[in-house]
């Protein structure tokens, strides 16, 4: 699939022809530099690798610094591969938002807002063990019974309990590009799109 590597500014709404308030997402996509070809031969498989967003060379690893100088473009912070790109490229190659038409659908894959360590209640939806009758009065967001007791003596994997929430890759698919503003590289997308404002988006097509 092809595609672009974007920031997310936020949200607002636009109208359509028929007058119809439509919520949409604006994503700066790209421009995007080509910086590795990744071939049968040398890799085990085809691939182009995108990257995004300046990056100062003094956070930038010295390995890194030679991939970017190598295609002759400057440190980028956001590095990604699309499979199966529509058109062949090049090093050096600049790829813009003009990959991209006006109403065709695309996936759109970030980093879910991270949400810190959190109970049963707010991580899986839980109501709690009970009201405060009967003499409880600590029990109303607890989690409850968690496994058997002498067979199977353990906890099975996967049992919903209290951890850590958000801060994973979710993909949303099959958004729809309401705009796209090219003077700005600016995309219009349909719905929410994963994480939060200035987060790093990647936004592909399926071919």
């Amino acid at each position: 699939m092809s595609g672009l590597l974007g920031k997310k500014i936020g949200m607002t709404s636009i109208y359509d022809g028929n007058g119809r308030n439509i919520p949409v997402t604006v994503i700066e996509a790209g421009p995007c530099v080509v910086t590795q070809i990744r071939t049968i031969e040398n890799d085990g498989y085809e691939a182009v690798q995108l990257s995004f967003a300046e990056k100062k060379e003094k956070n930038t690893p010295n390995a890194m610094k030679g991939h970017f100088a190598k295609a002759g473009t400057t440190p980028k912070r956001y590095v990604s591969e699309f499979t199966r790109f529509e058109n062949r490229k090049s090093f050096g190659d600049t790829v813009t938002v003009e990959v991209f038409m006006e109403g065709e659908f695309v996936d759109v894959i970030g980093v879910s807002k991270g949400k810190g360590f959190q109970g049963v209640v707010k991580r899986h939806g839980f109501s709690g063990v009970g009201d405060k009758t009967h003499g409880q009065h600590d029990r109303l967001r607890a989690p409850g019974s968690v496994g058997a007791s002498s067979y199977p003596a353990r906890v099975f994997k996967g049992m919903r309990m209290a951890g850590r929430m958000g801060g994973k890759n979710v993909k949303a698919i099959n958004l729809q590009i309401v705009k796209i503003v090219p003077e700005k590289n600016l995309l219009l997308v349909k719905g929410s799109v994963p994480g939060p404002k200035n987060g790093y988006l990647k936004i592909q097509r399926w071919n």
